[in-house]
């Protein structure tokens, strides 16, 4: 899980003051005995997710507008953490909420959107929103629908790949 400081501002209410140094990444073990700090070089870590073959973790920085990539170690340990893509654009949004698909491409708010990469990193487009957007699931039995909960509303796109079924 990712701990960005957003639940201690102001904007939401509830200010309070930030008791670690950093923002970080951590791993719960299986057994909820341990708790393991795994990244503490983010400046606000927020949505994560997993490749299809969980070898790798991908994990958004939503100030600096990008997405890095981890190495995942038979242990749970991370490795690497480079910039794999940078969420650019016009329009309100940033990087938040991130899911995959059945094809293994990534998708995260962003910019004026919901941005989809191939598994390289590569940009295949941007789904356009009217407003800032959040976090999304992918739905319905064939899990082609995109839901979308934005700013003032929640929208329901049909898409051709589906996502993963995750339990």
């Amino acid at each position: 899980f990712t701990d960005p400081a957003y639940g201690r501002a102001e904007f939401y209410g509830v200010p309070r003051p930030q008791e670690l140094p950093f923002q970080g990444v951590y791993r719960i073990d299986g057994d909820g005995a341990r708790l393991t700090l795994l990244a503490d070089d983010f400046a606000q870590p927020n949505g994560l997710c997993f490749s299809l073959d969980e070898s790798r973790l991908f994990v958004n920085d939503t100030e600096r507008g990008h997405i890095r990539v981890f190495g995942v170690e038979v242990n749970g340990d991370l490795n690497g953490g480079a910039v794999w893509a940078v969420t650019e654009g016009d329009g309100p949004g940033a990087p938040d909420g991130m899911k995959i698909d059945s094809r293994g491409n990534l998708y995260c708010t962003g910019p004026g959107g919901i941005h989809v990469f191939d598994a390289s990193g590569d940009l295949l487009g941007v789904i356009a929103t009217p407003e800032d957007c959040a976090n999304f699931t992918f739905g319905d039995e064939d899990l082609r629908s995109l839901y979308i909960a934005a700013s003032t509303s929640l929208y329901r796109l049909r898409v051709r790949v589906p996502g993963l079924r995750l339990f």
